[in-house]
């Protein structure tokens, strides 16, 4: 097939079927985007671990050998608090310096056994927390790449890999892809395999992925359902029912996300979707204090050791957030699950006139300055009900960093939700420079 000058521009897609017609090595494309790590990442800072000689290795000897699956020389990029036994994996936090695993997670040891070369680990906030990290926004180092996984999404954001993994468990995934540029997939609950993975809210955490193209969330899912082929759906190029959700929280965003969410709506409309108002009850308002306290409850019991022996490395606020957690009474924890269902249920009616709800994805662009990764208020209720969620950067703000939308489907429709969610890209996405 005939490349582009550029090799980091190919899709992960893209790039296995030059793989596998002989048109391009797996060591030539991992030398295009170790060039482009050289140039980029002295500003951006995405990476906490590459070992150039072992990824060169892999790269070898994906060249010399049949092909053994759907990533055969495809280059990888794991958050830092995803185990691999031949990097370090420190979870963002000084408790772990150095610290080694003996084994893969599984979600790593499923793209090792379809062929990807692990280009490095990606930098993330303390133990996938609020505490930024060393990461700056591709598209202006001033500004934040979001949060928890930022170095996966400043990554690919900024092109120096096709494929990194996240994790979400308040808006990890979906606001930093945002505030990047990426394409950003939080799967339903549940969809992958958690195993291997630092845990901290266990109701909650789920592993997404970061990319530059629609059809390579197909691919890599295919891989880690275990499908061994790439997922599908009966929908590809239809035009969806789209719900537009504005949500409470709606005022609190800025003019220019406004004016981006708004005029998505409107070119989706007129390309031939179905677009119709939600209101949600306002119950749904009390999502956000629910989704807070599980989560925080959770992470009190899952960083206990943490919390007991190694404090004094923990930041004041994650130190807050545990003691915090760990008073809520049973009473309001059970009660915040309890809405969650309640909410899930009124959604669940919602999708049976509606394909996929459209949504804003963050109160606008990245923040400026390094004290935040911004706020995760607009994803928090899609994470607390488990729905699956794609975002891609449909426009800019006023310092022309990207303004994201998102687009949400019912629980397991996720290769449906891909495939509308594609279908839309086509009519509003904005590529990243």
């Amino acid at each position: 097939m005939e490349l582009p000058r550029d090799l980091t521009r190919l899709s992960a897609s893209a790039a296995r079927r030059a793989i596998a017609d002989g048109s391009l090595t797996s060591t030539r494309l991992v030398e295009a985007y170790l060039e482009r790590i050289d140039a980029r990442d002295p500003i951006v800072r995405a990476w906490k671990f590459i070992d150039r000689d072992l990824v060169m290795m892999q790269a070898a000897a994906r060249d010399h050998s049949p092909a053994i699956g759907l990533l055969h020389g495809v280059p990888v990029a794991m958050k830092d608090i995803v185990a691999t036994e031949d990097l370090p994996t420190e979870y963002g936090s000084p408790i772990y310096r150095g610290h080694r695993t003996s084994r893969d997670a599984v979600s790593m040891a499923m793209m090792r056994a379809a062929g990807a070369v692990l280009l490095g680990k990606t930098v993330t906030t303390e133990f996938a927390t609020f505490a930024p990290g060393v990461t700056r926004n591709p598209h202006n180092p001033g500004h934040t790449p979001g949060g928890s996984s930022s170095g996966s999404a400043a990554a690919v954001g900024d092109w120096q890999v096709p494929i990194a993994t996240g994790t979400q468990t308040a808006g990890s995934v979906i606001r930093p892809a945002a505030y990047c540029g990426a394409i950003g997939y939080k799967p339903t609950f549940g969809r992958f395999n958690y195993s291997g993975i630092k845990v901290t809210a266990p109701s909650l955490d789920t592993l997404g992925l970061f990319v530059n193209d629609f059809e390579d969330l197909h691919l890599v899912s295919g891989v880690l359902t275990g499908l061994d082929k790439p997922t599908s759906s009966q929908v590809a190029g239809r035009a969806p029912k789209i719900g537009l959700c504005r949500t409470t929280w709606w005022e609190r965003g800025s003019d220019d996300m406004h004016r981006v969410v708004e005029d998505t709506a409107h070119r989706l409309g007129q390309a031939g979707a179905t677009v119709t108002d939600i209101a949600l009850p306002q119950y749904f308002d009390d999502l956000i204090r629910a989704q807070t306290t599980v989560m925080e409850h959770e992470l009190s019991i899952s960083l206990r050791p943490e919390y007991d022996h190694h404090r004094d490395l923990l930041t004041v606020d994650l130190r807050t957030a545990l003691e915090r957690g760990a008073k809520y009474p049973i009473d309001q924890i059970q009660d915040s699950k309890a809405l969650a269902i309640k909410c899930r249920s009124h959604l669940d009616s919602v999708f049976a006139d509606v394909d996929v709800i459209l949504a804003p994805t963050a109160l606008g662009e990245a923040p400026a300055g390094h004290f935040t990764t911004g706020d995760p208020i607009f994803q928090r209720m899609w994470t607390f009900m488990g729905y699956p969620c794609v975002t891609y950067r449909a426009g800019s703000g006023e310092h022309g960093l990207p303004i994201g939308v998102q687009a949400t489907g019912p629980i397991g429709s996720d290769d449906s939700l891909i495939d509308y969610a594609a279908w839309m890209g086509t009519h509003t996405r904005v590529s990243n420079p």
